[in-house]
């Protein structure tokens, strides 16, 4: 999909919509973004953000915050507070718009009777596994409960006595009465509440019986005044019993319902159920942790919220479920940090490099651009001295022909320092190289020779007498496949070589103040940022993304 700025919004069925409301004579646009309060928001929930904060900002409306709290088996405060947290960060405000599906309990419960009076509901005793065996099928139609016909005082006796907390968890629930002959599975007779006697997180024990999703979703919406419902695609065999709800209920307004494809990307999975269950066992160390994809865990890898609006925007809006590439969300990271991020050096695998001829005790300051992409963001001066650390893969006894960097009697530049040549290898007592002694020539002060001579490779470094040690966190992706679970089981799939480890690397003197989650340029390597977990002294610094770009190469072919 072309767009007519890069990672600007362009048109889609969803604009087209609402301009042509709009020229109808709908006077305002209303969105909003109803997540459950079960667990952290991830990317695919990035989409819907973006979708219904935007459209309503771009079309002079507002957005809703509301959390359809319906089920206190599995909502925590928690959750409700992070997805506070997570929606700011992204860049989008409800300003006074903040509701909870709970607000409207007893407005739900009064319409629920309103149902029932008009025979459209009924209370049934059917058990969960009997219900769903008389449901039928996509070829068999269902089978009508024996409890359907009911009269209507029977049945307002029951949910009255439902309410009161007369019967245990399970025991009977409310079901809409439409057709159980349907072609659509969720109009036959779906469930509206059930019985569950569960602390609510904001109603407490006021309640034993709460209203399902469906119920509480669409009327939710019609309380608020919502015009555009904006959903993913999964909830578009729901939109039948949405308008049916509508349509059977006294409510103060008819909202629409509209579905999208929701965002998927490869090598992630993005199913809360099995989110939680990672969390759950222990496989990752939390809903933050860098490997998954909730929001939590890419603002503490680094990931600005700034390239995930770019990337929802160059994924686009369509009708049809697709897989987008995640290189393609790796290229939105890639080229804001390019130009936003500070260079720095760090050698996350140190070889040490003595210069013997540089004169001992004796130190240096050079200059050192923070941002090559930005000349306003000035220089720094870092140390040089005798001894330095550099990378042990930049180094080679006997290199093939197309190695370039420091090897025995070849010289290189050191990056913003000097030109050296290395003369000697120190080695250990199991042939393990620990050092390297180089000369350097005093007249390359800056990383240019005076007569003109070039090398072939520049090499980062730092100085060893200043240079704090870090641990390195090198995050690949969770899964080993771009498809996880396509042969059936998630947790085979998962990655074992996700998380790679560095406790001996050695960082550029000013890394030690490094802010959590501010990004980074480690030069030559890739962008990082300090973890949450870093300290004064034990550094850590998570990697946000490599400096390589498959998919820039990807479009160059295209």
């Amino acid at each position: 999909m072309t767009h007519e700025t890069a990672g600007a919004p362009g048109r889609d069925f969803i604009r087209d919509i609402i301009e042509s409301d709009m020229a109808a004579g709908k006077s305002q646009v209303v969105t909003r973004f109803p997540p459950e309060p079960n667990g952290y928001l991830h990317i695919g929930h990035a989409k819907a953000i973006q979708i219904n904060f935007g459209v309503a900002r771009q079309y002079g409306g507002r957005c809703h915050l509301r959390f359809d709290d319906t089920n206190p088996t599995k909502e925590e405060q928690e959750y409700i507070d992070a997805i506070k947290r997570d929606v700011h960060w992204l860049g989008f405000d409800w300003g006074p718009h903040l509701y909870y599906a709970s607000d409207y309990f007893e407005q739900l419960y009064e319409w629920a009777e309103h149902l029932i009076r008009t025979g459209k509901a009924y209370v049934d005793d059917l058990g969960a596994e009997e219900m769903r065996a008389m449901r039928g099928n996509l070829t068999e139609p269902g089978r009508d409960s024996p409890y359907r016909d009911r009269s209507v005082a029977e049945n307002l006796d029951l949910f009255r006595r439902m309410r009161a907390g007369e019967f245990p968890s399970g025991a009977r629930v409310l079901r809409a009465r439409i057709d159980m002959a349907s072609g659509n599975m969720n109009l036959r007779d779906p469930v509206l509440y059930r019985i569950l006697h569960a602390e609510h997180p904001r109603t407490g024990s006021k309640w034993y019986i709460y209203p399902t999703y469906d119920f509480a979703h669409g009327q939710s919406d019609a309380i608020e005044g919502v015009t555009h419902s904006l959903c993913s695609l999964e909830f578009e065999d729901h939109r039948p019993l949405y308008n049916w709800l509508i349509e059977h209920l006294p409510v103060p307004s008819r909202p629409r319902q509209y579905e999208f494809a929701r965002l998927n990307l490869s090598y992630t999975v993005l199913s809360k159920r099995f989110l939680t269950e990672l969390v759950r066992q222990g496989r990752v160390s939390g809903w933050d942790d860098p490997r998954m994809p909730t929001l939590a865990a890419l603002r503490r890898r680094g990931v600005p919220p700034a390239a995930i609006r770019d990337f929802v925007n160059r994924a686009g809006i369509a009708r049809a479920n697709s897989v987008v590439d995640i290189a393609m969300f790796e290229h939105s990271i890639r080229e804001l940090l390019n130009k936003t991020a500070p260079r720095r050096m760090a050698v996350l695998r140190p070889l040490k490099l003595v210069i013997e001829n540089y004169p001992a005790g004796a130190g240096e300051e050079l200059e050192a651009v923070n941002n090559p992409e930005d000349p306003a963001a000035g220089t720094r001066r870092i140390a040089f001295g005798r001894e330095l650390y550099v990378e042990q893969d930049d180094f080679m006894e006997d290199p093939p022909k197309n190695f370039y960097r420091l090897s025995p009697g070849r010289e290189v530049r050191l990056r913003y320092a000097y030109f050296v040549t290395c003369r000697d290898v120190v080695k250990n007592s199991a042939g393990e190289i620990t050092e390297l002694i180089c000369t350097y020539d005093p007249l390359t002060r800056g990383g240019n020779a005076s007569d003109g001579r070039k090398v072939r490779a520049t090499l980062h470094w730092v100085s060893a007498a200043h240079a704090p040690r870090a641990e390195i966190r090198l995050y690949n992706p969770l899964f080993a496949r771009p498809d996880p679970g396509a042969g059936g089981d998630f947790m085979a799939d998962l990655n074992p070589h996700s998380l790679e480890r560095l406790t001996g690397a050695r960082v550029e003197a000013a890394l030690a103040t490094a802010i959590p989650e501010e990004p980074i340029q480690f030069e030559r390597q890739g962008y990082f940022c300090a973890d949450v977990d870093s300290a004064p002294d034990h550094l850590v610094f998570n990697r946000t993304v490599g400096l390589r770009d498959s998919w820039a190469k990807v479009q160059g072919a295209g």
